[in-house]
């Protein structure tokens, strides 16, 4: 019986983990190819409502769940340094979006996530980088839009309506998106959790044709000592709208029809003939002077401290000994000065014409009426009682 129970148990968690190891091994719908350009800005777009599609048709639930990815490169943890990777939370898409700098082959391992039941599907992207058709455009400028985010940007529809007052203002529909970069990227602070804040997005135009004279503007000192205040200026009247505000002390340019100066570290070198080095015309530096004033100095003066000390510390205990015999000396000295100063004083009241004091007066016996003097007794005086006993 226990036995059968086991068995059930165990064909029941095979049937329940079926579903997930097919997914795992299938794979999803197989590789993806894209074959994005050399300095071209690439947008590939994970629409999360096809994959959730693609999990309802595998366990048929119905109902609409969140789903994430994960994207790595083949064989490595990390994507590749020109792709980046974003999504705003598992209920929006994914993008995977850059710039190539170099032709090449990258295969990218997808992993997508249902948040619902944690079934997963793998498919890969291959991306077949070709090299660039066209030159790149000499004219490039930068722009940090401020109200919006990446992922708003990445649709072909919000590049088409960025560019279309670039247009104007710069007199030439021929614009092309190089690169768009989230804030974050380069630096941004996180904005706060509130409706309205965005964190920006840094878009970079190229075209053949100069550039307008008001983007020149931004480039002066008059405007950047203005941002250096904390102030906005307002450039480029035609590009001030509702939908993309644009920070113009964000603006960089770059302007590569002009090709720079060789520097002078790159030219060749002319031979002149074989290389004679000059003659060594220093002379022999002698340290031990300073060897001497830095090391042996220091030690010489902790040596006699520390004689000196032990000199103090071991070598004086006989003069201990002579100061305390010296101060017993001068206790009886002073002891016996004490004394004679005392047999004196009393010698000298004795002797004078005044009342006797009341302690020097003889002693009276109340019962037999015999009268002592103090001063007539043998022995010492402050032994004796004052009331004398009866003989």
């Amino acid at each position: 019986m226990a036995s059968g129970r086991v068995a059930l148990l165990t064909g029941m968690s095979q049937l329940y983990y079926l579903p997930l190891v097919w997914l795992y091994l299938a794979g999803g719908h197989g590789d993806q190819n894209v074959y994005p350009a050399v300095g071209t800005l690439f947008v590939h777009n994970l629409d999360a409502k096809d994959y959730q599609q693609r999990f309802l048709d595998t366990n048929g639930n119905g109902q609409p769940f969140a789903v994430s990815f994960r994207a790595n490169l083949e064989g490595f943890p990390d994507l590749p340094r020109w792709l980046r990777y974003t999504q705003r939370s598992p209920w929006h898409n994914a993008y995977l979006y850059g710039t190539p700098t170099k032709p090449g082959k990258h295969t990218i391992q997808l992993t997508v996530y249902n948040r619902q039941t944690f079934e997963i599907l793998r498919e890969k992207i291959i991306f077949n980088i070709q090299n660039a058709t066209v030159e790149p455009p000499p004219y490039q400028a930068e722009f940090l839009v401020e109200n919006m985010d990446v992922e708003e940007m990445l649709p072909p529809e919000a590049q088409h309506n960025f560019q279309v007052p670039f247009q104007l203002v710069w007199s030439t529909p021929r614009l092309s998106v190089i690169n768009i970069t989230s804030a974050l990227d380069k630096g941004g602070r996180v904005p706060l959790p509130l409706p309205g804040h965005k964190e920006g997005v840094f878009i970079k135009l190229g075209s053949v044709v100069p550039f307008p004279e008001c983007f020149y503007d931004t480039q002066k000192l008059l405007v950047r000592q203005q941002c250096r205040e904390g102030q906005s200026p307002e450039l480029c009247p035609e590009l001030v709208t509702q939908d993309f505000v644009i920070d113009w002390c964000n603006v960089s340019l770059v302007d590569e029809s002009e090709p720079s100066p060789t520097p002078r570290s790159s030219e060749a070198l002319v031979f002149e003939g074989e290389f004679n080095p000059p003659p060594d015309s220093l002379e022999e530096i002698n340290y031990l002077p300073d060897y001497l004033l830095t090391l042996l100095l220091p030690t010489l003066i902790a040596l006699l401290l520390c004689l000196l000390l032990t000199y103090i510390m071991c070598c004086r205990r006989e003069g201990v000994e002579k100061r305390d015999s010296n101060t017993s000396e001068l206790q009886m000295i002073h002891q016996q000065s004490i004394f004679s100063n005392t047999e004196e004083l009393r010698k000298m009241a004795s002797n004078r014409d005044v009342s006797r004091p009341l302690s020097t007066l003889p002693m009276f016996n109340a019962r037999t009426g015999q009268r002592i003097s103090p001063m007539d007794l043998a022995g010492d005086g402050a032994r004796v009682p004052l009331i004398l006993s009866e003989q």
